[in-house]
């Protein structure tokens, strides 16, 4: 089974720069396009899906909670057909952004809270798919949570992901802070290939976790997310070019 690597990004805002889309966009297969609610704006969106076209990689939505101020890490309780229709609404924008470059929307992975509170409530999770189901694409989520769960029982193709910058709890759930910390690029590959060979991965508990993943995914607000990414995608390669 061959494996993607991941990347969210886009998630610049007028004169305001967050991450190195530029750095990281060669060593990825996929790009999770920030769609204005938590990040970006239409310019960014225009030349993040451009920049893609030009490296061979594919596109995704990443939809937020609309908390622009929180960059998307800010849980909100919404009604469960307010937040479809909030989903739609950015997954759209994409699109359009898509269609004008010839290029077919990917998949659909929630960000931050909207991730996190979708694989925790299965009320959460059933709005995502939703939106989902009228686009047709698969989502990305945690394997073992509400995200395969509610995806599969809709007939969503399902991506289960694995998190090479970010810790995990020995509850399986993830740590998501306001913000990123670098991590050690070596350290990080290494957390990978054990994932994608063992199934496993240590929390920050200590105790390993199993884990199950089709796509591995960084962020590039991750202070050394280039040397990360170059580090996951040469330590990957055989996982990555398999047929």
């Amino acid at each position: 089974m061959a494996l993607d690597i991941n990347c969210d990004m886009g998630e610049s805002f007028g004169l305001y720069k967050m991450g190195d889309d530029e750095g990281i966009m060669p060593y990825i297969t996929v790009a999770n396009v920030a769609c204005g609610f938590h990040a970006s704006d239409p310019v960014v969106m225009q030349q993040t899906v451009r920049l893609a076209k030009a490296h061979g990689v594919r596109v995704g939505a990443h939809p937020s909670l609309p908390d622009l101020q929180g960059f998307g890490r800010r849980e909100m309780k919404m009604r469960p057909d307010e937040l479809t229709a909030c989903i739609i609404y950015q997954v759209g924008a994409l699109k359009a952004f898509l269609d004008a470059e010839g290029l077919a929307l990917n998949h659909i992975k929630p960000h931050g809270s909207l991730y996190g509170m979708a694989a925790r409530d299965k009320e959460v999770a059933g709005a995502v798919a939703d939106a989902a189901l009228i686009f047709g694409v698969p989502v990305f989520g945690m394997a073992g949570t509400a995200h395969e769960e509610v995806y599969s029982e809709r007939g969503l193709a399902f991506i289960p992901e694995f998190y090479a910058d970010l810790g995990y709890a020995k509850n399986g759930g993830l740590i998501i802070t306001r913000e990123h910390d670098a991590v050690e690029p070596a350290e990080s590959a290494a957390r990978c290939v054990r994932a994608l060979t063992d199934g496993l991965v240590a929390s920050v508990e200590g105790p390993d976790v199993p884990v199950r993943a089709e796509t591995v995914c960084i962020h590039s607000d991750t202070p050394n997310a280039v040397d990360v990414a170059k580090a996951v995608r040469e330590a990957l390669r055989p996982f990555i070019e398999a047929a």
